[in-house]
């Protein structure tokens, strides 16, 4: 198999989980199906081993870092919050591995992907602060989905965001405005620094960002285009542009 044909090797940060009495790494399946259908890469599951992880050796074998959802959230002392802004269930683990793991990832200029959990980690990252519960704060919507509801409701698309003019989404989509689903109850309350805004919600929240002065790839969305992403045309093109970024990057190594 040539360079130009060998799928680009996209890490996948895992979550850690108890299952029964051990300590488990897990992904969602979601996730590793858009790799491979969305962006046509060979996913690589990265286990949060914190300090453990050689960080600048695993980021020369790699093409890609996707960063995903998760049950979870950031601990709030992560970005100056207090006791009252927790929000359990936390993940310390992946907390240690993926807040240092995303300035390396710019530093490399290895494309990064981020969604949900992962859209919140790179503005922490970026020095920026989260609202712990959205839908406490007025003015804005309750951005949540309906648990009692079945997957394909949950995932439906539940509003519209506007693409910041002239910015990378808009391009990608071809339009200013396009519809999402929302499932998640925490938001941006600051943006980080070096972070510009790429989409918005109605309610003003910040849906969307890619990071200002990374040389390759470098965007962060709050909804899930991994949901299904072969049946939604711009989840699928968002995918699309990570992939290809993701192996011009396999063809400079």
């Amino acid at each position: 198999m040539t360079s130009e044909s060998r799928r680009p090797l996209v890490g996948i940060p895992a979550c850690r989980r108890q299952l029964d009495p051990h300590p488990f790494h897990v992904v969602g399946e979601k996730y590793v199906n858009a790799v491979v259908d969305g962006a046509g890469g060979l996913p690589l599951l990265i286990p949060p081993l914190g300090d453990r992880l050689a960080l600048d050796e695993l980021l020369e074998r790699i093409d890609g870092v996707l960063l995903t959802g998760s049950p979870s959230n950031v601990e709030p002392h992560h970005y100056g919050g207090s006791a009252d802004d927790s929000v359990p269930p936390h993940d310390p683990e992946r907390d240690a591995t993926t807040l240092p793991l995303i300035r390396a990832v710019i530093r490399h200029a290895v494309p990064l992907f981020a969604i949900c959990r992962g859209y919140q980690e790179v503005n922490v990252a970026y020095g920026g602060t989260l609202l712990p519960r959205v839908h406490e704060v007025a003015g804005k919507l309750d951005h949540r989905e309906d648990k009692s509801g079945v997957l394909e409701d949950q995932y439906a698309p539940a509003h519209e965001v506007h693409l910041t003019q002239g910015g990378l989404l808009e391009r990608i989509a071809g339009t200013d405005r396009v519809m999402v689903n929302s499932l998640h109850s925490q938001g941006i309350g600051r943006l980080g620094d070096g972070l510009i805004a790429e989409a918005f919600a109605p309610d003003g929240l910040v849906e969307a960002f890619r990071v200002a002065d990374a040389t390759a790839f470098a965007l962060a969305v709050q909804w899930h285009p991994e949901w299904k992403v072969t049946e939604n045309p711009f989840s699928l093109a968002l995918f699309g542009a990570f992939g290809e970024a993701c192996r011009r990057q396999a063809s400079r190594r």
